[in-house]
């Protein structure tokens, strides 16, 4: 602990709302508590090529609310190489910074956790990512805010849904997590979600259909994941191809999803998280995540945060298969 003075920040891969406020929680948590603050921009990029500057508490003023972040951010393919983890040790190094906090997801956390097991070198993750999909926190910064975003697009959405009596397939991200889709089918009172952790055949779609048409419904908003193969696009497909009779349209949100002002819930927990990510270098913590869980902060191995198995309560499933009759 006695050799940490100066910490570096940066944010990386996609931008997710609420990771300013965790920049400025780091930032003024660590000058509260005697750390040299430096911001690092474009993620591991800037730190390659050496883009640092100290900030202060003037830094990061007024930014609680803002979306995206301040530090900007990239996806590194430099930072893959050894080549490109060794220019970003030295500019470390030459910059004089002790301890690395980073806020990003799966693939930024699992960078910080190669470089810092091949530097010995002191890295903390705050998880920053709309997918919510890292493991050992129960939300990540910028969830909460996207959910919400979402619901509030369905809502339109079904106003022309009902109108026109159309099937919308709503196609939103989250990769290989169907954190997003489900809850926000269940939020946004959709019929049904289609998710990489519930396999759907042409029969569960067959009966999300027929159910609404049982109870009259001539309109349908079905959530689905984005995905390579089978995104909204493909359900569409085989919906027009086997029940000809309905009037199908699709709505993919795309980067909607990660813009706009933090909700107070992503406000918090990324506050917490910087707070925490500083407290953790107090208490000579290394190469941990911090997550929050059952409302208390937590420190997480790197190495289990990144897992690909976060837990999925299948209870959800049920709950919307139930309200959507």
């Amino acid at each position: 602990m006695a050799r940490i003075k100066t910490i570096g920040i940066l944010t990386s891969g996609g931008d997710a709302p609420g990771m300013n406020a965790a920049i400025r929680a780091v930032t003024r948590a660590g000058i509260f508590n005697g750390f040299t603050i430096k911001a690092i921009y474009r993620g591991f990029d800037g730190l390659i090529s050496g883009h640092v500057k100290p900030f202060t508490t003037e830094n990061v003023s007024g930014i609680i609310g803002q979306g995206g972040t301040i530090l900007k951010t990239a996806r590194s393919k430099a930072f893959m190489t050894e080549e490109g983890r060794q220019k970003a040790y030295d500019n470390l190094i030459k910059e004089g910074i002790d301890a690395l906090i980073v806020i990003g997801g799966n693939g930024s956390l699992t960078g910080a956790m190669t470089f810092a097991k091949e530097y010995d070198f002191c890295c903390i993750g705050l998880p920053g990512t709309i997918d919510n999909d890292l493991y050992g926190t129960d939300n990540t910064i910028g969830y909460d805010t996207t959910l919400n975003t979402i619901m509030e697009c369905v809502d339109r959405i079904r106003d022309t849904a009902q109108s026109h009596e159309r099937i919308f397939f709503i196609e939103v991200m989250g990769r290989d997590a169907g954190f997003l889709a489900q809850n926000s089918a269940i939020a946004s009172g959709a019929e049904a979600a289609i998710i990489p952790e519930d396999s759907t055949d042409v029969d569960q779609l067959s009966r999300f259909m027929e159910r609404g048409i049982r109870k009259s419904k001539k309109s349908c908003i079905v959530i689905v994941s984005e995905s390579p193969k089978c995104g909204a696009m493909y359900y569409s497909e085989r919906v027009k191809n086997e029940f000809p009779n309905f009037d199908v349209r699709v709505t993919i949100l795309g980067h909607l999803q990660r813009g706009g002002r933090p909700s107070a819930r992503d406000r918090i927990i990324a506050s917490r998280m910087g707070v925490g990510a500083v407290e953790a270098l107090i208490q000579g913590q290394r190469n941990i995540m911090v997550g929050v869980r059952n409302n208390e902060v937590v420190y997480v191995p790197l190495s289990e945060a990144i897992r690909s198995d976060k837990p999925f309560d299948m209870k959800l499933i049920k709950v919307l298969d139930e309200l959507s009759i």
